[in-house]
């Protein structure tokens, strides 16, 4: 499937090809469910790789009313994703018992940048501007726009958080 077809099927950044952990090319969009998006470029060997835990709590808090978590490892901040993608599925179930999506490792930045990062990020997006660290949390309404963006220190418990995904589920189509 190409990126086009994908997003002639879903709206705008949920219509992005991305392969998920097991090499299954696939898109934010074909997640059952799915009214809200919170995607995170993560790392298993950052200071903020304990918000895996808060992630999983935002996740098992709102999966039943729509959100969807998707974690895309990413090795671009420091080397600190060195792992396979079958190690890091491995890693986030064993350390963290995450249930959310988990998508193949992706660079975020730089002429590799992964598409949907693009997208997220670039000039058009509701909130353009480079990444500067892991644990980047982007939200996606189900219009497939941007709704807001979050940097690492804004922790998956925050208030402002999540109000902003409260908001989108209730706004959602």
């Amino acid at each position: 499937m190409t990126s086009l077809h994908a997003e002639d099927i879903a709206p705008g950044l949920l219509g992005v090809s991305v392969k998920d952990i097991d090499d299954k090319v696939t898109t934010l969009g074909a997640v059952k469910g799915g009214k809200a998006w919170l995607v995170v470029n993560v790392a298993s060997q950052c200071g903020y790789t304990r918000q895996y835990n808060g992630l999983q709590a935002l996740y098992d808090n709102f999966k039943s009313k729509g959100l969807v978590v998707a974690a895309f490892p990413c090795n671009d901040f420091g080397g600190q994703e060195p792992a396979s993608e079958k190690e890091i599925k491995k890693f986030c179930k064993t350390n963290f018992n995450v249930t959310f999506p988990i998508y193949a490792k992706v660079a975020i930045k730089g002429n590799d940048a992964h598409p949907l990062f693009e997208k997220l990020t670039g000039k058009d997006a509701g909130h353009p501007g480079p990444v500067g660290w892991n644990f980047n949390k982007f939200l996606i309404g189900a219009d497939g726009k941007l709704i807001a963006r979050f940097g690492s220190d804004v922790e998956p418990d925050s208030e402002e958080l999540e109000k902003a995904i409260e908001n989108a589920l209730k706004a959602r189509k």
